[in-house]
């Protein structure tokens, strides 16, 4: 079982870090590994997946054409937690994660990642709560890019004035656009861009097409297909405000020093 850890770059725990006790030998040496898996990383997860997957093909008979009751367990358990396992032992996302960032490095990502679970519990369930979910996640994230650059935000700000605050510090701004790629005029362009994508997904959530206001009556005509448009495009200027905040060589850093 190490071996199927190990081959895709996980490493054991020391055991005294061990929580989990159970007398058996396999158990333990599996949690050895799944205790050092950050699960909270989407690039890790898709390794461990790729553990399971390799577990099922080494344990599974191939000329068995039932379903042996260890795999139906681990097909129910892998359902529950948003996954499906195909009849050849492939496991895929029933819901993929819409922002595939890693956010350890931030001091606090509760506020996003509350919102991407919002978005995926609802995004092809409740086109009208992913809607609402994911102007929240454009919030969450400014608010968020905001503290760990040490700027004070004003708790009622509006949405945007967080937007256009963000991406001034983060010199993503047409106007402060530094020379080379990011001053260039078709970035420029695509900065210009950025800013009314967030401020359209705020808009159309206003306009009562996403959770969060009461309304008198439904929208009509409101279907997963908008959904998807307005979370690409959240997700879409999300990543550029994380992207732009983790790495260390933009503008902005060089604009601080």
């Amino acid at each position: 079982m190490a071996e199927l850890w190990e081959d895709h770059g996980f490493a054991p725990i020391p055991p005294d870090e061990l929580k989990y006790q159970d007398s058996g030998q396999r158990r333990t040496e599996f949690m050895l590994y799944a205790e050092g898996v950050d699960w909270s990383d989407s690039s890790q997860v898709r390794r461990a997946l790729l553990v399971f997957e390799d577990f099922i093909r080494a344990y599974r008979d191939p000329g068995d054409q039932s379903t042996p009751k260890w795999l139906d367990d681990i097909r129910v358990r892998l359902e529950r937690d948003g996954f499906a396992l195909d009849p050849e032992g492939r496991i895929s996302w029933s819901n993929p994660p819409v922002l595939v960032r890693d956010l350890s490095g931030l001091s606090d990502a509760s506020g996003i990642t509350i919102e991407l679970e919002r978005i995926r519990r609802d995004l092809t369930t409740d086109p009208h709560g992913a809607i609402g979910a994911a102007k929240q996640l454009i919030e969450a994230t400014a608010k968020t890019a905001l503290n760990e650059l040490s700027i004070e935000v004003d708790k009622n700000a509006a949405l945007p004035a967080l937007i256009s605050t963000v991406q001034k510090a983060l010199r993503l701004d047409a106007g402060s656009a530094p020379d080379g790629p990011d001053g260039s005029k078709a970035v420029k362009k695509i900065l210009s861009g950025s800013v009314n994508i967030a401020v359209g997904v705020a808009e159309l959530r206003n306009q009562g097409f996403g959770s969060g206001h009461g309304q008198a009556s439904a929208p009509s005509g409101l279907g997963v297909r908008h959904a998807r448009l307005t979370v690409n495009a959240a997700v879409t200027w999300c990543e550029l405000i994380l992207d732009t905040l983790s790495d260390p060589t933009a503008p902005w850093r060089k604009a601080k020093v």
